[in-house]
C-alpha cells in the first residue's frame, strides 16, 4: 500500500506515519507539509508544499496511492468562525478535491474528533466546522472515505505535540490519562491505536463510516499487514 500522509509533524500525524514505517505491508509514505519531518526512512519521502489551499502545482506527484491519511487540524482557540472554517474546511476540501480528482481509487481518511456536529446546527462553532467538513469529504468520489472521531489521544513512544501549551497540558494529564484508561477506557486512545486503526480501515474498510473514540481500539487491535 502507497500513502500520502498531511501532517506529519503534528501529534497525531506523527503516531500515524509512526505505524505506517514500522508496517510491512506499507510499502511508501509521502509525507506532504509546509516542513519536514526531520525523519529519514527507506519508505519516506517528503514534499514541501507552502499554498495548501492550491495543489494544482504538484497534481502531477498524486497519483497512484492507495491511501490518504489526513491528519492536519488547529485550535479553534481564540479563532472567529470564518477563520476556523477557512484553516479546517477550505483547507481539508483543497487538497481532498485534488486527491478525488487525481487518485479516485483511494481511501480517504480525516481526524475529526469527538463531539462533531454531523448536524451543523448545534451551538458549538469547531463542532458545525467539522461537521460540515466530514459532510463534504463523505459527498467526494473516493472509493472510500472514513470520519475519525478521537477523543483524548495519549502519545507514546516519545511522541509530543508540536504545541507548547499542549505539550505542558499532557505532562500534568498524563497521571489522569493512566487513570481514565482503566476506568473510562472508550474515552481515551492512543497515537499508536489511530495509526494502526487507519491502516487497517484503509486495507479492508470499517462497517460505518464515522469512526468514533470507542471504535479506534477495535479496529487497531484487528489491523494486521498485507
Amino acid at each position: 500500500m502507497n500513502v500520502i500522509l498531511f501532517g506529519a509533524t503534528g501529534m497525531v500525524g506523527q503516531g500515524v506515519l509512526r505505524e505506517c514505517l514500522l508496517d510491512p505491508g506499507v510499502k511508501s509514505v509521502l509525507a506532504i507539509g509546509r516542513s519536514t519531518t526531520g525523519q529519514q526512512h527507506e519508505k519516506l519521502r517528503e514534499l514541501v508544499h507552502q499554498d495548501f489551499f492550491d495543489f494544482s502545482t504538484i497534481e502531477s506527484q498524486l497519483s497512484g496511492f492507495d491511501a490518504c491519511f489526513f491528519c492536519l487540524g488547529v485550535s479553534s482557540a481564540g479563532m472567529n468562525e470564518a477563520d476556523y472554517t477557512r484553516v479546517t474546511y477550505d483547507l481539508t476540501l483543497a487538497a481532498a478535491r485534488t486527491l478525488a480528482k487525481v487518485a479516485p481509487d483511494m481511501t480517504f481518511v480525516y481526524v475529526s474528533g469527538a463531539g462533531t456536529d454531523g448536524t451543523e446546527l448545534g451551538r458549538s462553532m469547531w463542532a458545525r466546522v467539522k461537521g460540515k467538513t466530514e459532510n463534504a469529504l463523505l459527498k467526494l468520489p473516493f472509493k472510500a472515505a472514513y470520519m475519525f472521531r478521537p477523543a483524548v489521544i495519549q502519545p507514546l513512544h516519545g511522541i509530543v505535540s508540536k504545541t507548547r501549551l499542549y505539550r505542558a497540558a499532557y505532562v500534568v494529564a498524563a497521571p489522569l490519562m493512566l487513570l481514565m484508561k482503566k476506568v473510562a477506557p472508550k474515552y481515551i486512545t492512543t497515537t499508536e491505536q489511530v495509526g494502526r486503526a487507519m491502516l487497517e480501515v484503509a486495507r479492508h474498510g470499517a462497517p460505518k463510516r464515522v469512526i468514533e473514540n470507542s471504535d479506534i481500539a477495535g479496529l487497531a487491535g484487528t489491523a494486521s499487514p498485507a
